[in-house]
C-alpha cells in the first residue's frame, strides 16, 4: 500500500507540475502570439484531395525549379515516399538551386541524423521548427509549427493539409486512402506564402534573407480572390466566429479532430437555432489516443440540435475545411480544435469566389457518400470503457 501511495503522489505531483508549466508558459508568452492576416488577392488555384495526384504534380514542380525551393511542413517522415524526395531535393541543390528545408521539431523526431547531414552536405539547408528548451518546457513542446507551406522560384506555392510520407499517399495499410484537401498556387498570393515561409524560417535559423526580387519576382493577378491568415495560438477563434456568425443557410466544417472552444461552439449552436444547416464531417479511424472520444461530447449536443455529423470509413478523412454559404470556403492547416486554436502555428486561406467554393463543396459532398451518419443511439450505447475514455479525454482536450 505505501508504494501505491507514493507512486500516487508522483503522479499527482507530475501531472501539477506539467499543468503549471503549460499556464505559466501560456501567460509569459502570451502577448508573443501574434496573427498575421495578408491583403485580398487573385491568384489561380488548383484543389488536389488525392495524394498520388498532389504529390506527382508537387515533385514535377520541385524538378522544373531553377531558382530556390522553400518547404516547410509539420512532418517529414523517413520512408520509401520521401527517399525519392530526399534525393530530388539533392539534386536540385547540385543544380545551383537554393533549397530551403523547414520542419516542426516533433513532426520530424522520426528522420535520422546521417540524412540531415547528407542534406547538408549536398547543399540542402535543414532547420528544425520550434524545438523544446526550458523554462517553461511542456509549454514550448505544445507550441507547434502546424503549417504546410511549399514556393517555387517564388511564383508556384502549394499550402493545404499534406505532410510528407507513405500514409498521405495511401501507402498506409493501417489508414488507407488518406483524404485530404490541398492547393496549389499560382499569382498574387504566392508573394504572401513566400513572406510567411522567410519569417518562420528566420525565427528557427536567426538568418534573415534578403527581401529581393529574387525571391519575390512580378506576378499577375490570377481568377480567383483569396486571402492567407497566418496564426500563432490566437485570432483563430475570433475569425472562425465571425465567419459562422455570417452563415445564413449552410456550415460545412471537415476535419480530423473536433475539440473547438466553448465560444466557437456556442456559436454553432446559435447557428442551428437560427436555421443554419450544419453539417460536420470526420474520420470514423483515430490516428491519435482520445481524439475520437473527446469529439463526443461536442457530437451529442449537435446531434440533438439538429446538425448533421458523418464519419468517413473508406479510409482516413484529415482535410481541414470550413465552408459557408456558397460564397466562402476556408483551406488550409487548422484543424477544428483547441491545439490549433490556442497553441499551433497554423495558415489558412479564405476563398471569397462562388466557383472555387462550389469546387471544394463537391469535394466534402463526395466524401459524404463514403461517411456513415453518427446518431445519438450509437453514442447512447457505447461501452462503459468508451465513457471511461471520454472523461479523460475531457480532462485533457486541450493539448489533444
Amino acid at each position: 500500500m505505501a508504494v501505491i501511495a507514493v507512486i500516487a503522489s508522483f503522479i499527482v505531483i507530475l501531472f501539477a507540475l506539467i499543468y503549471l508549466d503549460d499556464k505559466l508558459g501560456q501567460l509569459v508568452f502570451r502577448n508573443g502570439r501574434k496573427s498575421v492576416v495578408y491583403p485580398q488577392r487573385r491568384s489561380d488555384l488548383s484543389l488536389f484531395v488525392n495524394g498520388n495526384h498532389l504529390f506527382s504534380d508537387y515533385f514535377a514542380e520541385l524538378g522544373r525549379a531553377r531558382d530556390h525551393i522553400h518547404i516547410l511542413f509539420y512532418i517529414i517522415k523517413n520512408d520509401e515516399m520521401t527517399a525519392p524526395f530526399f534525393q530530388l531535393l539533392k539534386k536540385k541543390a547540385a543544380e545551383g538551386v537554393k533549397v530551403r528545408v523547414l520542419v516542426d521539431w516533433v513532426g520530424g523526431l522520426g528522420l535520422p541524423r546521417a540524412l540531415v547531414r547528407s542534406l547538408a552536405k549536398s547543399g540542402v539547408e535543414f532547420a528544425y521548427a520550434r524545438p523544446p528548451c526550458f523554462p517553461f518546457l511542456i509549454y514550448r513542446l505544445n507550441r507547434r509549427n502546424h503549417r504546410k507551406i511549399t514556393v517555387i522560384d517564388g511564383r508556384v506555392g502549394y499550402i493545404g493539409g499534406f505532410n510528407i510520407g507513405r500514409e498521405y499517399s495511401g501507402k498506409d495499410a493501417n489508414f488507407g486512402e488518406w483524404r485530404d484537401y490541398h492547393i496549389k498556387m499560382s499569382g498574387e498570393g504566392v508573394h504572401d506564402l513566400q513572406k510567411q515561409f522567410l519569417h518562420d524560417w528566420e525565427e528557427a535559423t536567426g538568418q534573415t534573407v534578403p527581401d529581393n526580387s529574387r525571391y519575390f519576382p512580378a506576378l499577375p493577378a490570377g481568377a480567383v480572390r483569396h486571402q492567407l491568415i497566418a496564426t500563432d495560438g490566437s485570432a483563430l477563434e475570433e475569425q472562425y466566429i465571425e465567419v459562422i456568425r455570417r452563415a445564413k443557410k449552410e456550415i460545412m466544417i471537415g476535419s480530423p479532430y473536433f475539440i473547438p472552444s466553448r465560444p466557437l461552439f456556442h456559436e454553432l449552436m446559435k447557428a442551428l437555432e437560427r436555421g443554419v444547416r450544419v453539417t460536420v464531417l470526420v474520420p470514423l479511424k483515430a490516428d491519435h489516443l482520445f481524439v475520437r472520444e473527446a469529439a463526443y461530447p461536442y457530437f451529442a449536443q449537435l446531434l440533438e440540435a439538429g446538425a448533421h455529423v458523418y464519419r468517413f470509413y473508406q479510409g482516413f478523412y484529415h482535410a481541414k475545411t470550413l465552408i459557408i454559404d456558397d460564397e466562402w470556403c476556408d483551406i488550409g492547416t487548422a484543424n477544428f480544435d483547441r491545439r490549433s486554436l490556442f497553441f499551433n502555428s497554423e495558415i489558412n486561406c479564405y476563398v471569397f469566389d462562388r466557383a472555387f467554393t462550389h469546387l471544394v463543396k463537391q469535394a466534402f459532398k463526395r466524401d459524404l457518400t463514403r461517411s456513415e451518419p453518427l446518431t445519438l443511439a450509437f453514442l447512447e450505447r457505447r461501452s462503459l470503457l468508451d465513457r471511461g475514455k471520454q472523461s479523460i479525454s475531457q480532462l485533457i482536450s486541450a493539448w489533444l
